[in-house]
């Protein structure tokens, strides 16, 4: 469960042959647009703050402040993995002994921004760690999971691997 990313456990939530393919080093993203828009938004939010990207072991963490761990995302298009995702965030900060809520910024296209806030507490502390052994075993099966075509899918980066 130590190697498991933001990214892989956002992707387990989004689309588990996504997070197979990325798990298991077939990164197709390098091509997508979304990505592209979604590490310059990274970008501007850093020079803008002075509290840029923080690395603790395998995650990345957009800002801490006092008393939020943030999360800024360029669309609410996924919250649900997007709170998988901050809640790993505030699982290993807990684990190194600091304990902080956390807060997710969603910049929309017209500058518009939305917040929401989630805390570690036991109930998710208990699933987040099923969720891990989920994703463990996910991503330790031979073949990934067969794509499931959704919406969702035209403007993923690994939509020709899947479907062309």
């Amino acid at each position: 469960m130590k190697n498991i990313t933001g990214t892989l456990i956002n992707y387990y939530f989004h689309c588990q042959t996504q997070c197979w393919l990325h798990a298991n080093r077939l990164n197709l993203e390098d091509n997508s647009e979304d990505v592209r828009i979604g590490k310059v938004l990274h970008e501007l939010n850093e020079e803008k703050n002075k509290q840029s990207e923080i690395n603790i072991d395998n995650i990345k963490i957009d800002k801490i402040t006092r008393d939020y761990l943030v999360e800024v995302k360029k669309s609410d298009s996924d919250p649900e993995a997007v709170k998988w995702q901050v809640l790993l965030y505030l699982y290993k900060l807990k684990q190194k002994g600091v304990e902080k809520k956390g807060k997710i910024e969603y910049i929309e296209k017209r500058g518009d921004k939305k917040v929401e806030f989630i805390e570690l507490d036991e109930i998710n502390e208990k699933e987040l760690l099923e969720v891990l052994s989920s994703i463990e075993m996910l991503i330790n099966q031979a073949i990934p999971p067969k794509a499931k075509f959704e919406n969702k899918c035209k403007k993923c980066a690994y939509f020709e691997y899947c479907f062309i």
